[in-house]
């Protein structure tokens, strides 16, 4: 203590010498500690960072990309589904068309049927029922005539001439008359 109130006051500002050189030879390893071991560490995580970053925005660029090239596929495939539905769907309309068509040429052709057969059925009918109507008008005029005349008329084959003349001269007549003389 008495060695520091010898000496003659200090300037605030300047330390003391022995504090400047431990002050340098620390900071001195300090730095060379900062400079040899941390600075390439730091330097290497700062260039990992970088790539990283480089990397993830080229990675995200390439996956825009991508992603883009997915969308137009996507979008050119639901155009052509689009197309194919249509397709499709045009399709099945000219198959219900021709299925419709061909059902009612199927249904005309059935009904034309019915009716050719209605109509020989018919006529069929026609031809038994004149048959019929023959036989039972030969045989009541056969009767009629074997009471005019007062014989028998039982011959088979008489019967059936004069009856078939007796029928064609009528015919004859109704073919004659004219459809206003019918009304």
């Amino acid at each position: 203590m008495i060695y520091l109130a010898s000496e003659t006051e200090q300037n605030p500002l300047l330390p003391p010498l022995d504090e400047i050189i431990i002050g340098g030879v620390a900071f001195l390893i300090v730095f060379f500690f900062l400079g040899k071991v941390l600075l390439p560490k730091i330097q290497k995580t700062l260039a990992d960072r970088t790539d990283a970053i480089e990397g993830g925005l080229k990675r995200a660029e390439d996956a825009q990309a991508e992603a883009q090239a997915e969308l137009e596929r996507y979008r050119a495939q639901l155009i052509d589904a689009r197309r194919e539905a249509g397709r499709l769907t045009e399709d099945a309309r000219e198959q219900g068309a021709a299925a419709i068509a061909e059902m009612r040429a199927e249904g005309a052709r059935i009904k034309d049927e019915i009716v050719a057969s209605g109509h020989a059925q018919i006529e069929d009918d026609r031809k038994q029922a004149s048959s019929v109507l023959r036989r039972d008008v030969g045989k009541l005029a056969v009767d009629l005539a074997s009471r005019i005349v007062g014989e028998s008329l039982e011959d088979e084959a008489r019967q059936r001439r004069i009856v078939d003349r007796f029928l064609e001269e009528l015919e004859a007549k109704a073919a004659a008359q004219t459809p206003e003389q019918v009304r």
